[in-house]
Order: C-alpha cells, then structure tokens, then sequence
C-alpha cells in the first residue's frame, strides 16, 4: 500500500486515483455484510464512489486490503484458502455492474502460509484446524478456480511473494495500468528489505551505469546481488507446526510449484514471474 500511495501523483497524471484505506476498507466491509441479508441499494455504487474519491472522478481505482477476503484467523477452512473469496467477488461484481474489475493477488507457499494462517486462528489443535486435510493438498489453484467460476469476467493477476522483490516495478505498474518504460516510485523498496544496504548502494549504482538494461536483464542483476548481499535471516523463515517435518514441507514446496504452473494455465489467470 505505502508503494502505491508513493506513486499517487504520477497515477493521478492518468487518471488513476489511489484512496487511502481509511476510505473504503471499513466501508466496503459494512456494505458486504450488509449483503448477506439484502441486495445492495439501486445507487450503492454511487455512494461508494462519492464517499471513496470525495466526488472527485477516476479512470482508475486502486485500492488494497490484505483482509479483503477475511481476518487471518479465518484464512483457511477445511483445507480451503480464503473460503469466502468467491463471494467477496461476487458481491463486488454486483456492486460494480457496469465497472471493469480487476483482481490482484499475491500467492504464498503453503508451507510457509498455513503456519501463520495456524497461528492466527482460533483452533486449539492442528487437526482441528486442518479439518482432517493433508496440507499437501492445499492449492491456491482451488480458490482461483473458485473465483473464475463465480465471476468470469473478472481478469486476476497474481504473483509468487517469494519473487515479489524480483517483479515488483511490473506488480505496480500493472495495478495502476501505467506502461513498462514508465519510472515507479519504491521499485526496489522489497529487494531493499532482503538485501544489504551495501549491496542495495553497489545494486542502484550498477542501475545508473546500465540505463538501457532491459526489466529481464535487472532481474539478473538482482538475483547476482542477492547471491553475494542478501540478508539471510530476511530471506529464511522458522517453521513451527506441530508433527511437519523437513521431508513435508519439501513435498508441499514441489506440489506449490507444480500448482503455480497450472495457475498460469488457468483462462483469465495472468501469473507475474521473474
């Protein structure tokens, strides 16, 4: 979010607005569980929209919520990612008919996603949790499916976290619809959270000795840098579930690669990748 807001200005120039979150995330909210007992009033769009960009006029919205399918504690049921994600949509394409609607997403292996989904629920046992599924057969492809059935029209463009510093510059520049000669403010604000700042001083002043290098020329750069300059404890995270052993999580690693490629089969999915 704090990416987006930084390029507020040059979003602006074409018609591109960025909200901040105060405006809309409660709101939003209020009016979905709203309807879950009713249909959405005949002009919610418009008091949505007035209230969101202060009767000022877009081509674009952008707006974030990393809670926009539910609370953490309720991130994964019976096995399920974001069980309620395909209402949500739904709910949006009823709200927003007559609007263009674009998903944006960011994927996270399965098992480095469900130990923190674990440690924000409020199930008192791993089983309970799990719902009696193998965490090897949790796959984001199962809600994108979802998704794609209950609102085709929607276009979904989603991303591995794990190559977000990679491919950040392209995350945002296909969120705010810009073209990809045009500069981006906080471009490498990730790869600065992973690498050392002496590796990010020697990385940006490589960058302005190479102007012409091309998106897929800078990310072998950066993985060169990251090879010699990454911050180890930024880059490996502790598990801690309870039974997981390391055999299971390497299982769970392959199966989540395997998933991601037939994401990028999916009709309508489009998959960021370094």
């Amino acid at each position: 979010m704090k990416c987006l807001l930084k390029n507020k200005e040059a979003f602006g120039t074409r018609g591109v607005v960025v909200p901040g979150p105060g405006k809309y995330r409660r709101l939003l909210r209020d009016t979905m569980d709203a309807m879950d007992i009713s249909e959405p009033a005949e002009n919610a769009r418009e008091i949505l929209l007035d209230a969101i960009l202060d009767h000022a006029s877009a081509e674009r919205v952008v707006m974030s919520n990393g809670r926009f399918f539910g609370p953490g504690r309720l991130a994964v049921r019976r096995g399920l990612i974001y069980p309620k994600a395909s209402k949500r949509m739904v709910q949006m394409a009823q709200i927003f008919e007559t609007d263009q609607i674009e998903l944006f997403m960011g994927l996270r292996n399965p098992a480095t996603f469900l130990p923190e989904a674990y440690r924000r629920s409020s199930k008192e046992g791993l089983a309970d949790f799990m719902g009696g599924v193998d965490p090897r057969a949790v796959r984001w492809s199962d809600t994108l499916l979802r998704i794609r059935e209950a609102v085709p029209k929607i276009s979904i463009t989603v991303w591995c976290n794990e190559d977000a510093p990679l491919i950040w510059p392209e995350i945002l520049r296909e969120m705010g619809g810009m073209d990809h000669c045009d500069g981006i403010e906080g471009e490498y604000d990730l790869l600065s959270e992973i690498m050392a700042p002496e590796g990010m001083t020697r990385f940006l002043a490589y960058l302005e000795k190479h102007p012409t290098m091309t998106e897929i020329q800078k990310r072998r750069v950066m993985v060169a840098f990251l090879d010699k300059f990454a911050i180890e404890e930024a880059i490996e995270e502790e598990l801690d579930m309870p039974g997981w052993t390391e055999e299971l999580v390497a299982e769970m690693t392959q199966t989540y690669d395997e998933d991601v490629f037939a994401i990028a089969r999916i009709p309508g999915v489009q998959l960021i990748s370094p």
